[in-house]
């Protein structure tokens, strides 16, 4: 066991104005199963390319443990080799022999080092670079997102592996996956950074009961304030009207009163003074003590969405429907049958590459949204999707559509809502509520995270008023706060959707209906 120490760690990268890092500390050991969680830009990958050296920085890292990251880079050139091939620039202190046991557990046919790059499915390519990642010995290993992209059963395989390892750092939103794997949580809160054993449940559970006591103790400590404060305003208000008598009175009306008197008044003024001054002492540190209180609260502000009621129950039917490319000699998948209805939320499930997005396309493509939009992005293959079998979309549908892709994306914010057509103070009001930064408003939309991109599409999905609401896997990257907001809205407005998606507690939370494509 050894640790890893970080000390008043603060980071900017070069040409921004905020710090995307300020005066981090925290400790950990190296044989933690650590799980990072925080809000989308507050720097958790940025800290795993601080650990592997590719920053400048200010502050201290302090450890004498050797780091690994996954995903491994893999250019256009590269993905023509092969995986054994590409070790050698991933990770060359190790050999193939280490990388096959650890594709053993994994559950992967040896076959898969040894095919070029470019013709594994996702789920291969991630197990792939797990295997090589826990190929050696001795390294802290930080792994970023692994799950993103893959089907259930690949996550599910993913997710007993990593709980049968120790000694990284797992960087995730996917609450199920981090409750299977974790035994201690690194958390970026909105101000502070904490660690807590536990794995997410465990660690959010506190942070509800923490919340709630914190916000208890803020309104006891504002009631106090209120109080003090109308004493001290009525003590001082005494003590000038009765300064004021000291002087200037009537001999004949104030016939009990003499020059001497003076010295009294003076006397009961001061020791009312003080008694202000004590109040005020007292305010001050019922303040000092209610600061901070609420910074790490997390104020997640519920969502809007105004869905469209479409006249008819049934908006997609679909009996016996195969769907194929026209470059390709198989169906995806022949004979399947589903229907959506007003007020469902359809979740498509199933293998990488079975054809669920080919059905959102397929559905798209009925509706004419691309010609209708003059968008084309995220909507698969150049090539023609055949179908086959009854494929009926309701007629007149709006339909309002979050890609997978979001590559396409550029330019500012402002740029972006006139190009969609919708209104810009309501759109960056929506960002807001994502807990988007003011600071990100006049950023080119390629250098916002991963993260921050989805929650532009989402923004963008959920102020368009729409029959129906078609998502390609909207959570990839987006943080774990954000989900539930999603959820809530999801639950309360009751849209009509047909979304991919593998987030099992997402499903669980608001799917009506899930389709097994195979």
């Amino acid at each position: 066991m050894a640790q890893i120490q970080v000390s008043d760690l603060t980071f900017c990268y070069e040409g921004s104005f905020d710090d995307v890092l300020r005066n981090v500390s925290f400790n950990i050991d190296t044989d933690w199963k650590l799980g990072l969680v925080g809000r989308n830009g507050k720097g958790k990958t940025t800290l795993l390319n601080l650990f592997m050296g590719r920053y400048e920085y200010k502050g201290s890292i302090v450890s004498n443990t050797r780091f690994d990251y996954f995903p491994y880079s893999v250019t256009d050139r590269d993905k023509e080799k092969t995986a054994s091939e590409l070790i050698e620039g991933w990770k060359p202190q190790i050999e193939s022999w280490q990388v096959l046991i650890q594709m053993d557990q994994l559950g992967m046919d040896p076959e898969c080092l040894y095919r070029p790059f470019k013709t594994l499915s996702f789920g291969e390519r991630t197990r792939v670079m797990l295997a090589v990642l826990f190929a050696a010995e001795n390294e802290f290993l930080l792994v970023d997102e692994p799950t993103n992209h893959l089907d259930g059963a690949a996550r599910d395989i993913v997710k007993k592996y990593l709980a049968s390892k120790k000694g990284f750092i797992l960087v995730s939103h996917d609450r199920d996956l981090l409750d299977g794997v974790c035994d201690h949580m690194l958390v970026f809160n909105r101000e502070t950074v904490e660690v807590q054993s536990g794995n997410f449940s465990s660690w959010w559970e506190n942070k509800e009961k923490t919340d709630a006591f914190k916000k208890a103790e803020n309104e006891k400590h504002l009631k106090e304030i209120g109080k003090l404060k109308t004493a001290a305003d009525r003590a001082e208000r005494w003590a000038d009207k009765n300064e004021r008598t000291k002087i200037g009175f009537d001999p004949i009306k104030d016939h009990d009163r003499s020059i001497s008197t003076r010295s009294f008044i003076g006397a009961k003024t001061k020791k009312m003074q003080s008694r202000v001054k004590s109040l005020e002492m007292r305010i001050d540190r019922e303040i000092e003590e209610k600061t901070g209180l609420l910074q790490d609260i997390e104020r997640v502000r519920d969502l809007k969405i105004a869905p469209l009621k479409y006249h008819k129950e049934v908006l997609i039917n679909a009996i016996d429907l195969s769907l194929r490319y026209s470059d390709a000699e198989e169906c995806l998948f022949e004979g399947l049958r589903f229907q959506v209805k007003r007020g469902e939320r359809v979740i498509l499930a199933g293998e990488n590459g079975c054809g669920k997005s080919s059905i959102l396309r397929a559905v798209l493509e009925k509706n004419g949204f691309g010609e209708k939009t003059g968008s084309g992005e995220g909507q698969g293959s150049g090539s023609k999707l055949l179908v086959s079998g009854t494929f009926d979309v309701a007629s007149g549908l709006v339909i309002s559509y979050v890609s997978q892709d979001t590559s396409f994306l550029s330019g500012t914010l402002r740029e972006f809502s006139e190009k969609r057509g919708i209104e810009e103070s309501l759109f960056l009001t929506v960002l807001r509520q994502l807990d988007f930064g003011r600071e990100q408003f006049v950023k080119d939309m390629k250098d916002f995270s991963e993260g921050q991109k989805k929650k532009v599409l989402i923004a963008a999905s959920l102020i368009t008023p729409a029959h129906l609401y078609i998502w390609d896997e909207p959570l990839n990257y987006i943080d774990v706060f954000s989900r539930m907001q999603i959820e809530r809205l999801i639950l309360k407005y009751a849209p009509t959707m047909l979304m991919v998606e593998h987030d099992i507690r997402f499903q669980e939370k608001v799917a009506t209906q899930i389709i097994k494509v195979s």
